[in-house]
């Protein structure tokens, strides 16, 4: 028994504007349960109860993620963090502000009732709160999950007064804020739908409509062999190598030796080890997203093999920057970003986990190790300052935070390191929540950015990880991070959507 409890009794009605407007809610809901709705009445009251607690949502999430779709997984979490949202929002707000009690069951037949029957207030409704906020969060990222999705939100939110547990106007209040806590969500962290393809200078590149001349090597590890099946359908002229990753860099070489255009399909690693190949042999780049997180070929573009066929159908190619790292004799690319301290000790803490527990329950058990490491993971020596450190990260181009997200780049061929450091110093988690949110070209006593075409850190000791797109390597002494203008040309579908002058003239340069 909760402290809601006994506020199921009805109370005495009253006049004026808001008692007219429940007076005529009741008259709807009495409407509604003398309506014959024999088709309904084993699906509702199951699926209402199947909604209990968030169940079906988690569970739809999972389905979702586990599709491996375009935006699959990024929908399933959007729509799992709007559901969040609004159910913390009715628990801690609405259910105590307006304290409605629940509907009357005399007028609702006994074969759509609920067993149990809830004992908290009326007003909003929470199940069609979470209903609908989970339904918008995966729409904001994903339309057509979006539209899958939303007939079965829609059927929850009807069930709550089919089975008698919630008047019409408790329904629409809850959809009304879960779409609301969907918007929320989206204004924190925008989905990456909100974000066309980056602007970049066009490239001359050979058209294979039906794949001729391509060589994809597909690393097996990423687990899209739907990619690659589809991939096949659409370029059915491509040869298609699958391989291990101990066997990738010898695949890479061996393709890029027969190919006029070199493929890949993995994630941003596998893209990484592939560039490297395609700039060494001056190969103009295809590549098939196929990994988890797949940041260059989102910023690119590329979403599914659809993006990519109608590029190479067009021989619509433009060049990017390429990221370059130097420390004694070790060398190396990145497309994405390059970083010293907390983040290299968290990759290789993740990869630990990753094949035990999956991807994303590594990371997070990954970044709470980390963080409660209680230690300095890095002392360098950075513009003739030597200072503990948590973080130095340098972005391959100028990345633009969209709320909290810093994960969208505006143009892959800006000539520019986007660097951000995090300074040493007590609380490493709140020092980089700030330095994310503050973004590009801030300065504290905390944290500090810049941005640069050439940077030199020093008095690196011995073993210092050093990671570039997700793979981690071991550097010492000094490490130059530098920038390769427009050293790749990539494969990317055309715009759209309408550009700006300012695009068109990069286009047409």
């Amino acid at each position: 028994m909760t402290g809601d409890a006994g506020l199921t009794a009805p109370r005495p009605g009253g006049r004026g504007p808001v008692a007219l407007l429940l007076a005529q809610d009741r008259r709807l809901f009495d409407t509604a349960a003398a309506l014959h709705w024999p088709a309904a009445e084993r699906v509702l009251p199951r699926l209402s109860r199947a909604a209990d607690h968030g169940v079906l949502w988690f569970a739809t999430a999972a389905a979702i993620a586990a599709s491996g779709t375009p935006r699959a997984r990024p929908a399933a979490a959007r729509g799992l963090a709007s559901l969040t949202v609004a159910s913390l929002t009715i628990n801690t707000i609405g259910k105590r502000s307006v304290r409605r009690p629940r509907p009357a069951l005399d007028v609702v037949p006994l074969v759509r009732q609920l067993k149990r029957r809830p004992i908290t207030t009326s007003f909003p409704s929470g199940h069609s709160a979470s209903a609908a906020a989970f339904a918008a969060g995966v729409a904001l990222e994903s339309p057509r999950w979006g539209a899958a999705v939303a007939p079965v939100a829609f059927s929850v939110a009807l069930s709550r007064v089919y089975t008698g547990v919630h008047f019409p106007g408790d329904v629409l209040a809850g959809a009304v804020l879960g779409a609301g806590a969907a918007l929320a969500v989206q204004a924190v962290v925008p989905a990456r739908a909100a974000a066309g393809p980056a602007a970049r200078s066009r490239a001359e590149a050979p058209a294979l409509p039906d794949g001729a001349g391509l060589v994809v090597v597909a690393n097996t590890a990423a687990g899209r062999a739907e990619s690659v099946r589809a991939l096949q359908a659409v370029l059915p002229e491509a040869e298609v190598v699958l391989c291990e990753p101990s066997r990738l860099r010898a695949e890479l070489d061996r393709a890029a030796a027969l190919a006029r255009v070199l493929g890949v399909c993995g994630g941003d690693g596998t893209v990484n080890a592939a560039a490297e190949v395609a700039v060494r042999r001056g190969l103009p780049l295809a590549v098939l997203p196929g990994g988890t997180l797949n940041h260059f070929a989102r910023d690119l573009g590329v979403e599914d093999v659809r993006d990519l066929g109608r590029a190479l159908a067009r021989g619509h190619a433009v060049r990017v920057d390429v990221g370059r790292f130097t420390s004694g004799g070790t060398q190396g690319l990145f497309l994405n970003n390059c970083s010293l301290g907390v983040y290299p000790e968290l990759v290789r803490e993740r990869d630990r986990w990753s094949h035990r527990i999956g991807g994303w329950p590594a990371g997070v058990l990954a970044a709470l190790h980390v963080l409660r490491a209680g230690r300095h993971p890095l002392t360098a020596e950075l513009d003739g300052s030597v200072r503990p450190l948590w973080l130095l990260y340098a972005g391959n181009g100028i990345y633009r935070r969209r709320g909290l997200d810093p994960g969208h780049r505006d143009d892959l061929a800006d000539g520019r390191l986007d660097v951000r450091v995090v300074h040493g110093g007590r609380h490493p988690a709140l020092r980089l929540l700030a330095a994310a949110v503050a973004g590009p070209l801030s300065r504290s006593r905390t944290h500090a950015a810049v941005q640069r075409d050439r940077l030199t850190v020093t008095g690196l000791p011995p073993g210092t990880l050093l990671a570039h797109d997700g793979e981690v390597t071991g550097v010492d002494g000094t490490v130059t991070l530098e920038k390769l203008p427009e050293a790749l040309t990539v494969y990317r579908p055309p715009r759209a959507r309408r550009r700006s002058r300012v695009n068109l003239r990069r286009d047409h340069a």
